[in-house]
C-alpha cells in the first residue's frame, strides 16, 4: 500500500533559498505553459507541452538549471492533470473551471516523483542539486520504499510529504466494540450513540478579534513593501495555527472511532447547502464536517472498519429511537426529543442512536435472498 507522511523541515538559510527557487521555478514554468496553451491556436497536448518546455522554456530561462530538472518538468504533469479535470467537467456539463495561473506565496510547492532524485535517511532528506541534507523534524513513520516527495511552504514553514510503499502498517488493533452511530453538530462536533460527546472548540471564532486586528494592520501597509509582507505573514501564521488546531481535534475523533468500533455510521451532510445559511456558515465551515468524514473513511480502510453513510433524507433526529415513530413537528429549537411512548433524550443523542441502528440494519443480510438451508 502507499502511505504518505508529512513532516516539517528544519532548513538552514541557504537551504531555504534553494527551496524558494525550486517553488518559484515550478510556478514560473507552470504559468508559462498555461499562457502558451491558453491561446486559441495552441491545443493542449502533453507531448506538445514537453516539446515546448525543452525547445523554448529551458533555453529561454537558463536559471531553471539551478534546481533539479524534474522540478520544472513535473509542472507538465500538474498542468496535464488540471486540463483533464477541466475537460471532464466540460463533458459532464458541470462548471468548467479553466486552469488558473499560480500566485507567489499561495500554496507554493514542488514535487520530485523519481526515487533517484531524493533519499531519506533517518532524519535527513537529500534533494538533487542541493549540496547539503535538510533536517527533518522527525523520522519517517513507515518502513518501505520512498516513491516521491512533495515539498510545500505555508506560513513561512516548509514541509515534506513523503510517499512510502509499505506493507508493515500497524493499525494497533484492540478489542473493539461492534458498532457506533455518530451525529455531527455545531456546539458538539460529534455525539456518539454511547453518550460520549466531542465538543466543538471553534478555533476560528476564538481568534476572530486577533485576526481582525491583523487585517486592519495589513490594510494600512504600502503594497509591495517589506512591512506589508511581514504583516501578511502574521495573518498566514494565525490561519495556519487555526487549521492545525482544527485538524488536531478531527484526528482525535477519527482515531477514536476507527480504533474502537468495527461499524461506524455517519450522516451524509449536504455541507455546500448548509453553508448557504448566513447565520451558521462560519460555524459550519469552522467545524470541518467534510474533512472529518474523509478522515474517518480513509482511516477505516487502514484499520479494517466498515463505514456506513446514512441516506441524506433519513430522519435520524425526528425518529424515536425507542418505538420508531417519526415526529414531524420537531423544530431546530427543540433540543430534547420527547415521544408519546414516554421516551425522552437529548435530540442529538437520539439521532446518534437511530444512526447506529441504521448501520446495523443496512449490514444485516436479507433473509429473503438467503438460500434455504437443507
Amino acid at each position: 500500500m502507499l502511505l504518505a507522511h508529512k513532516i516539517e523541515l528544519r532548513p538552514t538559510p541557504e537551504q531555504m533559498v534553494y527551496l524558494d527557487k525550486a517553488c518559484g521555478s515550478k510556478r514560473h514554468c507552470y504559468n508559462q505553459l498555461l499562457a502558451h496553451f491558453s491561446k486559441p491556436e495552441n491545443k493542449w497536448s502533453k507531448n506538445e507541452a514537453y516539446q515546448y518546455y525543452i525547445n523554448v522554456l529551458r533555453k529561454e530561462f537558463e536559471w531553471y538549471n539551478e534546481v533539479s530538472s524534474r522540478v520544472t518538468r513535473n509542472a507538465i504533469d500538474d498542468l496535464d492533470t488540471a486540463f483533464k479535470h477541466f475537460f471532464r467537467r466540460v463533458k459532464a456539463k458541470q462548471k468548467a473551471g479553466f486552469p488558473r495561473f499560480k500566485k507567489k506565496d499561495v500554496k507554493d510547492s514542488f514535487a520530485l516523483r523519481e526515487p533517484s532524485k531524493f533519499t531519506v535517511s533517518g532524519r535527513q532528506l537529500r534533494i538533487e542539486k542541493l549540496k547539503t541534507k535538510i533536517e527533518l523534524r522527525q523520522p519517517l513513520r513507515f518502513q518501505g520504499i520512498a516513491k516521491q516527495v512533495t515539498i510545500s511552504k505555508r506560513a513561512g514553514k516548509y514541509f515534506a510529504s513523503i510517499l512510502i510503499e509499505t506493507e508493515d502498517y500497524n493499525p494497533h488493533d484492540v478489542d473493539r466494540q461492534p458498532s457506533i452511530g455518530v451525529d455531527f453538530g455545531i456546539k458538539a462536533l460529534a455525539i456518539l450513540s454511547t453518550g460520549k460527546v466531542f465538543p466543538a472548540h471553534q478555533k476560528l471564532k476564538a481568534s476572530l478579534k486577533k485576526l481582525a486586528k491583523l487585517q486592519r494592520n495589513l490594510a494600512k501597509k504600502v503594497k509591495n513593501s517589506n512591512r506589508r509582507a511581514k504583516a501578511k505573514l502574521k495573518i498566514q501564521k494565525l490561519h495556519f495555527r487555526i487549521t492545525r488546531q482544527r485538524q488536531a481535534l478531527l484526528h482525535e475523533i477519527s482515531d477514536y472511532l476507527t480504533e474502537t468500533f468495527d461499524v461506524i455510521t455517519i450522516e451524509d451532510l449536504n455541507v455546500k447547502g448548509m453553508v448557504k445559511n448566513r447565520k451558521l456558515s462560519r460555524a459550519i465551515s469552522d467545524a470541518g464536517f467534510g474533512y472529518l468524514r474523509q478522515m474517518i473513511e480513509y482511516k477505516a480502510k487502514l484499520r479494517n472498519c466498515v463505514v456506513v453513510v446514512a441516506n441524506r433524507f433519513f430522519p435520524s433526529s425526528k425518529t424515536c429511537s425507542c418505538c420508531g415513530k417519526v415526529k414531524t413537528n420537531l423544530s431546530l429549537a427543540d433540543r430534547t426529543f420527547t415521544c408519546e411512548c414516554g421516551f425522552s433524550a437529548d435530540r442529538d443523542l437520539n439521532a446518534a442512536l437511530n444512526l447506529n441502528q441504521y448501520g446495523l440494519d443496512t449490514l444485516q443480510p436479507d433473509l429473503k435472498c438467503t438460500p434455504e438451508q437443507s
